[in-house]
């Protein structure tokens, strides 16, 4: 089995040189990059990648993308911020050299998430499973702003494959606060509005504790101590955000209406 692992970028000198020597397994490494500012090419083509500048046009449409540009038609898809473990590259060489053992169309790896300086285990973040390597003759990235996810044919195999991956996420509370108010919440209340979906008054106020709830208690964030209380209170603003913009998406309609 060859592997090709796609990485997309913008301003990722930080983090693209570990992110490619966690997957130098595989039988190339394909960046495609939205007009970085920085040294992330450099840095990409210097670990043997081959990169590729491609305009920003979402998520899932830059990761489909990089799928369409590669050699194989096995794809390894990972995030700049992300990191192969030692486990997960035992198993992927295992797979790609005996691939006869399996007969899944793809796999889904558990992904582990380090924040606030420690390995986090509860509020819904772990194990957070993906689907990260797909024959891409039976499946896709699905085209949208945010939450994108690989979808496969009807029929399709999918297995899991062990060991975690690693997910470097938000190095701190102010980092993550402008990656929800500049980011996630507005593309999430994009594509609600986009898919049909209507929020209240009532849907705005109640969002925000809603989702806390869920993830520090339903989701035992608890277990994570401060940890799990901050990205309980991050994702009860990210809700409170999202429905709230989506309202406001709401009212301009009707105005032009």
């Amino acid at each position: 089995m060859q592997i090709s692992a796609t990485i997309i970028t913008f301003n990722e000198e930080s983090n693209i040189k570990a992110a490619c020597e966690s997957v130098a397994w595989a039988d190339e490494i394909v960046v495609v990059d939205s007009n970085s500012t920085d040294k992330t090419r450099d840095i990409a083509a210097a670990c043997g990648a081959r990169v590729i500048t491609n305009e920003w046009p979402g998520f899932g449409a830059q990761k489909q993308f990089a799928v369409n540009r590669a050699t194989h038609d096995w794809i390894f898809s990972l995030d700049a911020d992300e990191r192969v473990s030692d486990q997960l590259r035992t198993s992927l060489e295992t797979l790609k050299h005996h691939p006869q053992g399996s007969d899944a169309d793809a796999y889904v790896v558990a992904r582990r998430t380090y924040y606030q300086g420690r390995w986090i285990r509860g509020g819904g973040w772990y194990p957070d499973y993906q689907l990260r390597l797909f024959d891409r003759t039976k499946g896709h990235w699905k085209l949208r702003h945010i939450h994108e996810s690989v979808v496969m044919e009807t029929g399709a195999r999918v297995g899991e494959i062990g060991g975690d991956l690693l997910h470097y996420t938000s190095p701190n509370a102010a980092h993550h606060h402008k990656m929800i108010g500049e980011r996630y919440a507005p593309l999430a209340a994009q594509q609600m509005f986009e898919e049909g979906r209507r929020t209240s008054a009532f849907g705005v106020v109640s969002a925000g504790p809603a989702a806390f709830v869920r993830s520090f208690l339903l989701k035992g964030g608890f277990r994570d101590g401060l940890a799990g209380f901050t990205i309980a209170s991050f994702a009860g603003h990210h809700a409170f955000l999202k429905h709230l913009m989506l309202w406001e998406l709401q009212q301009n309609h009707k105005s032009h209406e």
